[in-house]
């Protein structure tokens, strides 16, 4: 006489359960996969693409440039010639006119904004020790009020002659670069806000003036560093 085996209703539960348990580590792996995919697929494309709208960024802070060359600060405190591939380096950007002559350094810096990090590019004007142009290169700061440091014109007009005059020795800013509320600006150092956009413009404020105390000074102190090398990475 044979005997029939039948399953538990608990067995069966089981089993559903692993299967499902199965089935849902597969999609999840395979979900990844495309993520790590497309990511890998569309890396290049974004840093070329990040790349150039920095070089239009260095043209548009550094006016009467033609040309550029991009320099690196080493471990030393020195600036050299660099291709700029080595995104973790402190790069800088010198711009020059048609005769070779330096007519300034764009400058990268960064900090936290309202929404997320801020990143901006601002150029220097060793000959007048002030800076001569502002972009936001990169922004999520809130659409309508925040966004407003991208293209205020009056907020903008602060970085048209922002001054950063060093000591007699080149060895500090004078007047550190500072934020100050709409409507209360009286020095050339001083970046004046936008109302409604509080938070983003004293961040804008803060970052120029954490950067240029540190970039400046050695920048100047450099300026035969960056001469116009025909066999340096130029642009």
């Amino acid at each position: 006489m044979s005997e029939s085996k039948t399953r538990s209703p608990g067995t069966q539960t089981n089993d559903g359960s692993k299967k499902m348990l199965i089935a849902m580590v597969g999609i999840g792996v395979v979900c990844a996969l495309l993520i790590v995919f497309t990511y890998e697929g569309t890396f290049g494309r974004i840093e070329m693409l990040k790349a150039e709208a920095l070089e239009q960024a260095v043209f548009k802070v550094l006016p009467g440039i033609t040309k550029t060359g991009i320099f690196e600060l080493t471990s030393e405190g020195k600036f050299i010639p660099s291709d700029g591939k080595d995104r973790t380096k402190t790069l800088v950007y010198a711009g020059y006119d048609d005769q070779n002559t330096l007519k300034g350094i764009a400058i990268e810096a960064k900090g936290q904004g309202y929404a997320d990090i801020l990143k901006v590019l601002y150029g220097y004007d060793p000959a007048s020790q002030s800076i001569v142009g502002f972009y936001v290169l990169e922004s999520k700061e809130t659409p309508g009020l925040g966004d407003k440091i991208e293209k205020d014109e009056n907020f903008l007009s602060n970085f048209n002659g922002l001054s950063v005059a060093l000591s007699e020795d080149f060895k500090t800013v004078i007047n550190k670069v500072i934020p100050v509320k709409f409507g209360t600006k009286e020095n050339s150092w001083e970046v004046e806000g936008i109302t409604g956009a509080t938070i983003s413009t004293r961040a804008i404020g803060n970052i120029m003036g954490e950067s240029t105390a540190t970039m400046i000074p050695l920048i100047y102190q450099q300026q035969e560093s960056f001469a116009f090398a025909p066999n340096a990475p130029t642009k």
